[in-house]
């Protein structure tokens, strides 16, 4: 954990959110199509406060978490800078196995669009999902961010040295077996864990949510700045995106999105 919380307190996770825009418009345009209006709604494990902010600025009223004491405070400042800190129910440093400082079923709707990517326990999968489920309503809906282990096998085969140790075929079979990802560089992306795509819906059924749908949040961030830059030239990025939000539920697609979004409610 020390290491995940270093890593947090000096990457910009903010900026990548910013790099990788169609993430956040395919996940928006999902979470719209099932947040009601008026909504009281959680994000657990926000990091800087990229979705807290812009629920806030369309009305809802929202309390954020996140583990690092750093991001806690960014969401925090750049809320008020925008006027939009009203609508905040609370900033609270928390780890997302423990939400002891809410209360049961106070959110209409949940969020957690990290805590899952760094949960290499199973018992601690197990708690963070049975808190979500804890403080969501009954009948509301929660967003759940997982990363597909299959995604990280194809990414490893193609960048091995840029995801030590999977830099040997014996620990890419390693890692294919335990879903754990230990980066050997320092300072790099690591203590995480990525799930088998057909696990994450029995998982969360298991644990007291109804499936909605299971998308691809980032198949997009396969194309480079190149294959952008031809799509806007023709003026045709727009339909672009457009286009990879329709295929986000597609099935066949989940594995080549290093991100996906399971959609739930609570029984």
């Amino acid at each position: 954990m020390d290491n995940i919380l270093k890593y947090y307190n000096q990457f910009d996770e903010l900026g990548r959110l910013e790099r990788e825009p169609v993430e956040f418009q395919v996940n928006w345009h999902y979470m719209k199509k099932y947040l009601r209006e008026s909504a009281t709604i959680l994000d657990n494990g926000a990091g800087p406060g990229k979705y807290s902010i812009a629920l806030a600025k369309d009305g809802y009223k929202v309390a954020l978490t996140d583990i690092t004491p750093r991001l806690v405070e960014i969401a925090e400042r750049k809320a008020k800078e925008l006027g939009v800190a009203k609508n905040f129910l609370g900033f609270y440093i928390a780890d997302a196995c423990n939400l002891s400082m809410l209360d049961d079923e106070q959110f209409d709707a949940s969020l957690m669009l990290g805590p899952m990517y760094h949960l290499q326990k199973e018992k601690d999968r197990i708690k963070a999902v049975k808190e979500l489920n804890r403080v969501t309503k009954k009948g509301g809906i929660v967003f759940v961010a997982f990363m597909p282990r299959i995604r990280h096998i194809l990414t490893s085969l193609l960048y091995p040295e840029s995801w030590k140790p999977n830099n040997r075929i014996d620990r890419i079979l390693q890692f294919s077996e335990s879903g754990c990802f230990n980066h050997s560089d320092e300072g790099r992306f690591t203590g995480a864990y990525y799930f088998e795509i057909d696990d994450i819906n029995p998982f969360m059924e298991s644990h007291g949510f109804e499936t909605k749908e299971l998308i691809g949040s980032n198949m997009g961030a396969m194309l480079n700045e190149h294959n952008w830059d031809y799509w806007k030239e023709r003026g045709e990025a727009d339909k672009v995106i457009q286009l990879i939000k329709e295929r986000a539920s597609d099935p066949y697609t989940l594995g080549v999105s290093s991100h996906l979004l399971y959609i739930g409610r609570k029984k």
